[in-house]
C-alpha cells in the first residue's frame, strides 16, 4: 500500500561532474561536503533519506549515511532515480541533486506543501517559466514506475521531458536562486563571491 505522506528523500550525487572538473558533491560550501549538506537539509523535512552514488563513490562516503548505488540500467540522472525506486517502490521521493548550493529546508518545505500526490510528480520551476526542474522534485511511485516503461521503449533519458509529457503540478519558488545549479569553477565561484558573502 501506497503511503501518500511518505516522502523519502534522495540526494543525486553520482554524476561524472565533468563541467566542474572534480566531484561537484564533495565541494564545500556551508563547511562540509555538499552532498552531506543536502543529505542534512533533506533529513530534517523528509521520512528516510539517501546518497545516491556510482558503485566506485561507496567507499568515500562517511559513516551515518544512507547510500543506494546505482544499479546502472540507465543513463543520467534516472540511473540513480531509478536505482531508489526499486529499493523502495513504494515511497514518493524529494529528489534534489547536490550541486544546488542554495536549496534550503524552507524551499523545500513549500514545495512538500504544495504536494498533489495525484500528480505524477511536483516539480519546481523558475517563475515565469513552465519548464519542470526534476531534480529538484517530489517523484510519485506511479510516475517512476512508468518512468521504467518510458525508458525501455527508447524515449530517451531526459526526466525534464519525460516530466513536461506527464500530469504534473509545477511549483515556483519564493526565490529563484535556490535552483541555481553550480556545474564549472565559474559558477562555483559565483556562489561563493555573490550569495554566500
Amino acid at each position: 500500500m501506497i503511503s501518500k505522506d511518505k516522502i523519502y528523500g534522495l540526494v543525486l550525487s553520482g554524476g561524472k561532474s565533468s563541467r566542474m572538473g572534480h566531484d561537484k558533491g564533495l565541494i564545500s560550501y556551508h563547511g562540509i561536503p555538499q552532498r552531506e549538506y543536502m543529505y542534512k537539509v533533506l533529513e530534517g523535512v523528509c521520512d528516510r533519506t539517501f546518497l545516491s552514488v556510482r558503485d566506485d563513490q561507496t567507499d568515500t562516503v562517511a559513516s551515518g549515511y544512507q547510500v543506494i548505488a546505482d544499479n546502472n540500467k540507465y543513463r543520467g540522472p534516472f540511473n540513480g532515480i531509478l536505482s531508489a525506486h526499486e529499493k523502495h517502490e513504494d515511497a514518493a521521493w524529494l529528489v534534489v541533486a547536490c550541486d544546488m548550493p542554495l536549496l534550503n529546508e524552507e524551499a523545500l518545505k513549500q514545495l512538500i506543501a504544495m504536494r498533489d500526490p495525484e500528480k505524477y510528480a511536483t516539480a519546481y520551476a523558475l517563475q515565469g517559466s513552465e519548464l519542470p526542474e526534476p531534480l529538484c522534485a517530489i517523484w510519485e511511485p506511479r510516475a517512476l514506475k512508468q518512468a521504467m516503461a518510458y525508458l525501455d521503449a527508447g524515449n530517451g533519458t531526459c526526466p525534464r521531458k519525460y516530466l513536461i509529457n506527464s500530469d504534473i503540478k509545477l511549483v515556483h519558488p519564493q526565490d529563484d536562486r535556490v535552483l541555481f545549479n553550480a556545474n564549472s569553477e565559474e559558477e562555483y565561484r559565483e556562489v561563493l563571491t555573490s550569495y554566500l558573502k
